[in-house]
């Protein structure tokens, strides 16, 4: 279980932004001689293909809105990246071994995942672009820093990424009124769009 902390780590971040953890992963086993990053993160091909769709994101998770669909989009995704590299850090682990790295990757990255987007529908109750922008900018230092220190010391990495995991929960229950005021106000939005007779009676 070595690359436990490595891989709890790597799922948090993937459940924030996957690419840019793929990303950085890659260049760091590629050029930083970070040892326990698998060989497959650091070919050309998944670094070109990383740097692509992390650049996506990082116009998209900006947008208010644009954000929300962004991340409805990756609920899968981040998660199963958050699993594969997990399991290929596991390596020559035994096959019960790395169902659990693996597993435990994935779940990690669901809820980091779960706690981005839920935070992401609060701010988009009211929104505007500073505080999105604030946001995913906090949020991409925070990967790159926490993976970074990851591949050199995953236990320090661990700690900080469970004690940020715990405070987006805390986060979450804290905005969960301005969540479900958001949800309301899309309902009604929709409402109103699939029935205008509704809205000019209103008036």
């Amino acid at each position: 279980m070595e690359v436990l902390p490595l891989a709890v780590t790597s799922g948090w971040a993937s459940g924030i932004n996957a690419y840019a953890c793929v990303l950085i992963l890659g260049l760091l086993g590629r050029f930083a001689g970070a040892e326990e990053v698998p060989a497959a993160l650091t070919s050309n091909g998944v670094l070109i293909a990383a740097g692509v769709l992390f650049a996506f994101e990082f116009v998209a998770d900006k947008i208010p809105y644009v954000d929300s669909a962004w991340d409805a989009i990756s609920t899968v995704i981040r998660p199963t990246v958050g699993a594969i590299i997990a399991a290929l850090m596991s390596g020559q682990a035994g096959t019960l071994e790395q169902a659990v790295i693996a597993t435990t990757g994935g779940l990690v990255a669901l809820l980091s995942h779960a706690v981005k987007s839920s935070l992401r529908l609060a701010i988009n109750t009211s929104p505007e672009p500073v505080t999105n922008i604030a946001a995913s900018s906090g949020e991409d230092v925070a990967v790159a820093g926490v993976i970074s220190l990851a591949a050199f010391h995953p236990e320090v990495a661990l700690v900080i990424a469970g004690v940020l995991l715990l405070l987006g929960l805390i986060g979450v229950y804290v905005a969960f009124r301005f969540i479900r005021r958001g949800w309301q106000r899309f309902k009604a939005w929709r409402e109103n769009r699939g029935n205008p007779a509704t809205g000019s009676s209103a008036v």
